[in-house]
């Protein structure tokens, strides 16, 4: 376990290896409803430092959903894409000038459905840093780079019971600094936290 933390810390080849052979094997929750409309969200990893950093971004208020929100690259499928993982990396580098081929796809998280109504596939991502990030300023208003050493600080998580409807659902956050991630993006950033806090491939 020591091996694995120290691995996470620098952002090691053993540490990607492990994330991809974790989203390779396990049995990902695919949600298939037409009535829906599909988006997919790139989840971008990078080592700066001695620690691996997420990348995530603040919209704009000037956005048709979301507005002010803290999340991930990404947006609503094209039928010009063909795939899901198209969508992820075009959204990215219209959002925040991240390349395609600058990206290494490691797997894909469990599907969501957003408040609004979204099929949300995620997809991990590993690029290199430095980079030269160009931000659509139509979309994305600041772009935040967090350690994930900092995410699994317990202080920095939390979680509330809301009545929505009928139902009881459990609202997650995660703050960092002044920035507060919650909704659709802090549900699918716990699913690759308790992933790589919880190492199994069965």
């Amino acid at each position: 376990m020591q091996r694995w933390g120290s691995c996470m810390r620098y952002c090691e080849k053993d540490f990607i290896d492990q994330i991809r052979a974790i989203l390779s094997t396990r049995n990902r929750t695919v949600i298939e409803n037409p009535s829906l409309a599909r988006a997919a969200v790139l989840v971008p990893l990078f080592k700066k430092g001695e620690d691996c950093h997420i990348v995530f971004t603040k919209r704009t208020d000037t956005v048709r959903y979301h507005k002010g929100e803290i999340s991930f690259p990404g947006g609503v499928f094209d039928k010009k894409d063909l795939e899901l993982k198209r969508t992820a990396l075009r959204e990215a580098f219209e959002e925040i000038g991240l390349e395609e081929n600058d990206v290494q796809i490691i797997g894909m998280l469990d599907d969501i459905v957003t408040i609004t109504q979204f099929i949300v596939t995620p997809f991990v991502g590993l690029f290199s840093y430095p980079y030269p990030f160009e931000l659509s300023s139509i979309e994305i208003a600041e772009l935040i780079e967090v350690p994930v050493s900092s995410l699994l600080d317990e202080d920095c998580y939390s979680e509330r019971e809301i009545i929505r409807g009928t139902r009881k659902e459990i609202v997650y956050a995660y703050q960092y600094e002044s920035h507060i991630i919650w909704g659709a993006t802090a549900r699918i950033l716990k699913q690759f936290l308790d992933m790589i806090q919880h190492p199994r491939t069965t």
